[in-house]
C-alpha cells in the first residue's frame, strides 16, 4: 500500500468510530423502537467498513474473512431485534383486548 495513503486510513477511521459512538447513542437514547433498530444496523455497516480499511493497512487477509462474516451476521441480529420486538408488542396488545372481569354475581 501507498504510503501516502496511511494518514487518508487513519482520519477515515477517526470518523467512523465517532460515527458508531453516535449510532450508539442514538440506539440507546431512541426515542422509538425504528430509531434503534435503524442505528444498531448502522453500526454493523460501520464496524465491516472499519474492518476492511484496518485490513488494508495492516495488510492481513483474514480481517476481509472478519468482514464478510459479520455482514452476513449483521441482518441477522437486525432481524432477531425486529421478532423479538413484535413479540413484545403483540403481549401489549393482547394484554390491553382482555376484557374487564365482571364481579359474577346476579342482579
Amino acid at each position: 500500500m501507498a504510503d501516502f495513503l496511511f494518514p487518508f486510513f487513519q482520519g477515515a477511521l477517526i470518523v467512523l468510530a465517532l460515527l458508531i459512538l453516535f449510532c450508539a447513542i442514538r440506539a440507546v437514547i431512541g426515542p422509538r423502537t425504528a430509531d434503534r433498530l435503524l442505528a444498531v444496523n448502522m453500526i454493523t455497516t460501520l464496524v465491516i467498513v472499519s474492518v476492511c480499511i484496518l485490513s488494508l493497512l495492516l495488510s492481513e487477509s483474514y480481517l476481509t474473512d472478519v468482514a464478510l462474516l459479520f455482514s452476513l451476521l449483521g441482518p441477522l441480529a437486525v432481524i432477531t431485534l425486529t421478532r423479538l420486538l413484535a413479540q413484545k408488542i403483540e403481549k401489549k396488545h393482547a394484554a390491553d383486548s382482555v376484557p374487564a372481569c365482571s364481579s359474577g354475581g346476579v342482579g
